[in-house]
């Protein structure tokens, strides 16, 4: 009776601290849908946007893999159609940087604008939390145009409960230090400003993914 009493309370002192330590963190994985500035054009991979990101995450202890699912010069509907494919099952997150391209096309901020609402519909429809990253107009296309391809990012943030940074090349646009020669798309310092600047909102997104485990 003796023994058996003493086993009883080792196992049960035993299952008490198994109940009372913190659930092991599990490793998060961050979908990176982008264009070229996702992609890192110009760029060696490890200097790309996501690479950067996932090592500078790592080195402040997250757990976490960015995957970069970045094709230079898609479209925001160009992003949408390959979106199934680039969805995987191990998804923790996202990070969505579209719509560039639409811009500098001119094209029509309506069909960026589904586009980009499909995208958030999928991802939000398998509980994923998403982090919209917005961009710019180019100012000779108007002030009309630019409003309304501006205004987007926000717009759609809100239809769909979804984090939004406002613009992704936030300290980095128009400064030649900061640019390949082609004057838009970053090089390695300005990859490194766009992490410093949206770091924050990244962790966010990080903690409502672990919340979702």
């Amino acid at each position: 009776m003796v023994i058996y009493l003493k086993t009883f309370l080792l196992q049960f002192s035993v299952a008490v601290l198994m109940l009372a330590s913190p659930a092991r963190a599990e490793p998060i994985t961050i979908l990176a849908l982008g264009d070229s500035l996702t992609a890192g054009l110009g760029l060696d991979p490890s200097a790309a946007f996501p690479a950067r990101l996932e090592a500078v995450l790592k080195a402040k202890g997250h757990d976490v893999t960015v995957r970069n699912a970045g094709v230079s010069g898609d479209t925001a509907a160009q992003g949408a159609a390959r979106l199934d494919w680039a969805l995987t099952d191990d998804v923790d997150a996202a990070i969505v940087e579209l719509g560039a391209n639409d811009a500098l096309r001119g094209l029509p901020v309506a069909q960026a604008e589904a586009a980009l609402g499909e995208v958030l519909g999928k991802l939000k429809a398998k509980g994923l939390p998403v982090l919209l990253a917005g961009m710019r107009a180019p100012p000779n296309l108007g002030p009309d145009y630019a409003g309304e391809f501006d205004g987007m990012y926000r717009r759609l943030a809100e239809a769909h409960g979804v984090a939004v940074y406002p613009f992704f090349l936030e300290g980095v646009a128009a400064r030649p230090d900061l640019n390949q020669a082609d004057g838009m798309h970053p090089n390695g310092k300005g990859v490194e400003l766009i992490v410093e600047k949206i770091l924050p909102a990244v962790e966010a997104l990080i903690t409502a993914a672990k919340e979702k485990t």
